[in-house]
């Protein structure tokens, strides 16, 4: 997990640092104040982006269509914001803002005051993570309400966490940016989301009921597929690796998974790709050598596939 310090007192660049880890916007301030400096420090992690951001004056932001969830949590001061044609709602250090990945979204005001933890979650990676918990398909985008009580156990618990994440993230050389404790770190925070907000599914997170291990059939092909996930591997070949016939070997899948054991293997390499070209130099790297390392022999299915993930195609991935 990379942290990222900026600071800026040109309104222009701190558009582009909040468009470049972010997204697209347009920002104006809404006081004559003119020695305002914005910081930001920014630890983007494949799915689950953090940032520590304020501004130094008050402003208003406007943004289309997010493409992922987002908890705005302050720490000082309010943000007053509205997200499609719904009613304004304000963010305090007793209430989060939480975002939906569709519709226009619109900060009104951003006090001068006000530093804030934003937490980006990637579409995909939370809905296919609800759906692990649930050991069930999750059909249709997860609709989280719009705000999370902080003043709640499981609110208070969540931002005290993910106050410990930001912090961890800015120590250089830390046990968070171990790749498998900083990964388990930002499943944690996106547990902990679902456990805390209100959705339809939460009454069934805190549902008692039977643990199902998947079977060993399924682990078997699950973890080979996660040792080599750019194998050309074929449902008869897993199948035969799984000690069971190719029909038998789908419904397992269908069954713990929720989908084809293809289909696994199609996230699974979108999910490697999407962290191959956070991390990629454009001025060294194409979207061809990626599609090539994470297991896509066509480019131009692997954009369709990943825009269709994303909400973005790989070329803007790999020059953010």
């Amino acid at each position: 997990m990379l942290f990222l310090t900026e600071s800026t007192g040109d309104l222009d660049e701190a558009r582009s640092i909040i468009a470049r880890h972010f997204y697209t916007n347009f920002v104006d301030t809404l006081s004559a104040r003119r020695d305002w400096r914005a910081r930001f420090g920014i630890a983007p992690a494949g799915p689950v982006t953090l940032g520590d951001l304020s501004f130094g004056t008050d402003i208003r932001m406007q943004f289309g269509d997010l493409g992922a969830y987002h908890v705005d949590v302050p720490l000082s001061g309010a943000v007053t914001w509205r997200q499609g044609n719904n009613l304004a709602h304000t963010a305090t250090t007793s209430s989060a803002a939480v975002f939906q990945p569709v519709g226009d979204t619109t900060l009104e005001r951003w006090s001068g005051d006000c530093r804030l933890l934003a937490v980006k979650i990637d579409k995909q990676a939370l809905e296919n993570h609800l759906a692990v918990l649930l050991d069930a398909p999750v059909p249709g985008p997860v609709r989280l309400g719009p705000a999370l009580d902080l003043t709640s156990a499981a609110g208070a618990s969540w931002r005290n966490l993910l106050r410990l994440v930001a912090v961890e993230s800015a120590r250089s050389g830390g046990l968070l940016h171990h790749p498998v404790l900083g990964a388990r770190l930002r499943e944690d925070l996106i547990t902990g989301l679902l456990l805390a907000a209100d959705h339809p599914y939460r009454e069934a997170l805190h549902r008692p009921r039977p643990t199902l291990a998947a079977p060993r059939t399924v682990r078997r092909v699950v973890e080979l597929m996660r040792a080599e996930p750019s194998r050309p591997y074929t449902v008869v070949e897993l199948a035969r690796v799984a000690g069971v016939s190719p029909r038998s070997l789908q419904l397992s899948f269908r069954r713990y998974l929720g989908m084809s054991p293809l289909s696994y293997l199609r996230e699974l390499r979108l999910g490697l790709a999407h962290e191959l070209l956070i991390e990629a130099d454009p001025a060294q790297t194409t979207v061809a050598d990626i599609a090539d390392q994470a297991g896509f022999p066509h480019p131009s299915r692997f954009a369709a596939a990943y825009h269709h993930r994303y909400g973005v195609y790989p070329s803007e991935t790999l020059r953010r």
